[in-house]
């Protein structure tokens, strides 16, 4: 069994083959899927694609693209809105300097009241961090002091400093396709060195597909490329490797049903 531990079901890259593309993920062994909120006021598509598909569940939240545009959206509101049984997680939030540094301090404000809305329900963070990795880890390490709160480092294509430091803090780091990349030899070497259980596989679908889907249009039932570089990168069997990522999956994400227990 695998998990997608992060994809975006809801975007309109999906709408008119949803069923279909939901049906590969549990034909190739996909057991659990987090489709993943990036607009609180767009959460109610999100749930509705959640609600729709008993393996599919969901996160609340708001993407640091969009932070400036929902800070008047209260971290009480996210606690609330998360309460439903299909909600696993918080996010995603974080920091993106890449496209948008102009919009900083929104980001970051934020990130925090996501760590607060974690913290406050017990479900884990989902944390965007792109070439942001000194205020991230700095943002990350004020907040753990304030208490602590479960987390994940997705889509990680950082440093080894934030991968580490993530790590110290009692975070997990997850991979997405990029991993698969010829020229991801600095990620794979980070990846080796990550404790096993602290790690996961997503897709961010529907981008950055793995190899050999590289430039198309990714999707969950992807995520088996993934586990397979990341396997090789640890010296384990793919076998070991999907235990590994499913049984992290379901230590983090604790209100997700484990299938498995009623085998």
């Amino acid at each position: 069994m695998l998990v997608d531990s992060h994809c975006h079901l809801d975007f309109p890259d999906f709408a008119e083959e949803l069923d279909a593309v939901v049906g590969r993920a549990t034909e190739t062994g996909l057991g659990r899927m987090v489709t993943i909120c990036t607009r609180v006021r767009k959460f109610e598509q999100v749930l509705a694609v959640a609600e729709r598909f008993e393996p599919v569940f969901c996160s609340v939240g708001t993407h640091p693209h969009n932070a400036h545009e929902e800070l008047d959206i209260s971290t009480d509101e996210i606690v609330r809105l998360s309460k439903h049984p299909k909600v696993v997680a918080i996010g995603e939030a974080g920091l993106d300097y890449f496209y948008q540094k102009e919009h900083a301090a929104a980001q970051a404000e934020g990130l925090r009241n996501h760590i607060d809305a974690a913290r406050k329900t017990g479900l884990p963070l989902v944390i965007h961090s792109r070439d942001a990795d000194e205020d991230m880890i700095r943002i990350l390490e004020e907040e753990t002091g304030k208490g602590a709160f479960p987390a994940v480092l997705h889509c990680f294509s950082s440093g080894r400093k934030l991968a580490e430091k993530g790590i110290e803090l009692g975070l997990y780091v997850s991979f997405s396709g990029i991993l698969t990349f010829k020229n991801s030899t600095e990620l794979r070497a980070i990846a080796a060195d990550m404790p096993t259980d602290r790690v996961l596989v997503e897709t961010d679908a529907p981008y950055l597909a793995p190899v050999p889907y590289r430039g198309k249009r990714n999707e969950p039932a992807y995520v088996a490329h993934t586990a397979d570089v990341l396997a090789e990168t640890m010296n384990k069997s793919t076998e070991e490797i999907h235990k590994i990522t499913t049984d992290n999956f379901f230590r983090l994400f604790s209100k997700v049903p484990d299938p498995r227990e009623k085998e």
